[in-house]
């Protein structure tokens, strides 16, 4: 995979860089106008020019003419230092370079921040499904064999990982919907591989939501295939355990990250995105998670935005010592977290990429009907187009059948989604329409 650098307001750059001067500080070319904006430093980007302080010049090492933020160690500073600063918008436009895509505090809008790539879907769900189910099951396969391969004691191979991810992302890329569905009908799989494969798309989706470069989007959906790998090094009864785990056993498992970016990086995967993945995505933003206790934005981009996704998924999937809720009930949970657990503008971003009902959700209709959430209305985001798999007694239908809650035909009272359900909430099994798809 190609080494990209995660740019949403992040570089791994560190230093002040504002021009040359006495002091060995940078300093940006000298202009006369001044086009001035009062900010709090929470909501300081890279990108800005920060021509004024809350205080004297003269109290800080900084050079008199200001300073060109152009790294996440240069907001930090500033931070540290001031509760406000000034920003030249002027300048902040003459800098000759892209000004990178923020997520701060003052944007808090369903679109607050540039997007790089607008990406379409190219096909439709329906049209899109052979393709998704065969990357679907390449993807499922290959990780099967990534798993044992470092199970057994044999390095992580790097051909496989990008066999894996490369189909996955190009299916997201074609439709929003497809491979999401699919994933969807297949969640009582062993959950290891199925939370790997559904963090994976998840990460592609958000990605792709977000307007990201495509090769970082590649590297967001190899870190959530990745990001528990480490896990294969552990005894597979804590694993497995039911009921909750004793203090010793759960520092056991959370020597799990340490594993994981051993073994990506023996396997010779230095992407930075994908690293900052394996070891951050249990990190969280008031500093409560682990390994090492990280908060706010000193958690990498690509780390807070896995975090989001492991978090929702393992909520919604089946597994022994915790119950299962619905997909709408994981966003709810995400949600009142946010600011505490999650930054508030990613989880914003991550409701609105997946909508009310996220593609995959098990729903009951007001028939009593169960379906499954196959295609996203992007109007009405309550009506989305829907695969009927129950009869109203909740019993398995012969044969599956497509449902456009937004277009409806006859005269007979408009079918609505009544209420969320859980993956577990009804045994219909859904594995033929997988393999016919």
């Amino acid at each position: 995979m190609p080494d990209v650098s995660f740019s949403i307001g992040v570089e791994r750059n560190s230093g002040l860089h504002c021009g040359k001067s006495e002091n060995g500080w940078r300093q940006g070319p000298v202009t006369t106008e001044l086009e001035q904006l009062r900010i709090d430093t929470a909501d300081l980007a890279i990108g800005m020019f920060v021509c004024g302080l809350d205080r004297p010049w003269e109290e800080t090492q900084f050079p008199l003419q200001g300073i060109e933020v152009r790294t996440d160690d240069d907001v930090h500073a500033l931070r540290e230092l001031c509760k406000y600063v000034y920003i030249d918008r002027r300048r902040e436009l003459s800098l000759g370079r892209r000004r990178l895509p923020t997520l701060a505090r003052s944007d808090r809008r369903e679109t607050g921040f540039r997007r790089a790539t607008t990406y379409m879907d190219k096909a439709s769900v329906q049209e899109e499904m052979p393709r998704a189910r065969e990357a679907l099951q390449a993807t499922s396969e290959l990780l099967d064999r990534i798993y044992d391969d470092i199970a057994s004691g044999r390095e992580l191979s790097v051909e496989y990982v990008e066999q894996v991810v490369r189909p996955l992302v190009a299916s997201v890329l074609r439709s929003s919907d497809a491979f999401l569905f699919l994933e969807g009908l297949r969640r009582h799989d062993n959950y290891t591989y199925s939370h790997a494969i559904s963090c994976g798309a998840l990460a592609a989706a958000f990605g792709r939501h977000l307007g990201l470069p495509e090769d970082t989007i590649l590297s967001l959906a190899t870190g959530g295939l990745l990001m528990d790998i480490g896990k294969t090094r552990l005894p597979e009864q804590l694993l497995r355990q039911p009921g909750p785990l004793r203090a010793r056993e759960v520092e056991l498992v959370r020597t799990h990250v340490a594993h994981g970016l051993d073994i990506v990086s023996s396997g010779g995967i230095n992407d930075p995105d994908v690293l900052d993945v394996v070891r951050t995505h249990h990190e969280r933003y008031d500093g409560s998670g682990y390994p090492e206790q990280l908060a706010g934005n000193t958690i990498p981009m690509a780390g807070r935005m896995l975090a989001i996704i492991d978090s929702y998924d393992a909520m919604c999937s089946v597994r022994s010592h915790r119950k299962t809720v619905s997909r709408h009930k994981a966003l709810q949970e995400i949600y009142r977290a946010r600011d505490i657990l999650y930054q508030a503008e990613l989880v914003e971003q991550f409701q609105v990429c997946l909508g009310v009902y996220p593609t995959g959700s098990r729903v009951e209709l007001t028939t009593g009907e169960v379906a499954v959430v196959m295609e996203q209305n992007q109007v009405r985001r309550l009506r989305p187009a829907v695969l009927v798999i129950s009869t109203p007694a909740k019993q398995p239908l012969e044969k599956f059948r497509v449902l456009d809650l937004l277009n409806q035909s006859g005269d007979g009272d408009r079918v609505e989604i009544q209420r969320a359900l859980a993956i577990d909430e009804y045994d219909i099994d859904t594995a033929g329409f997988l393999t016919a798809a």
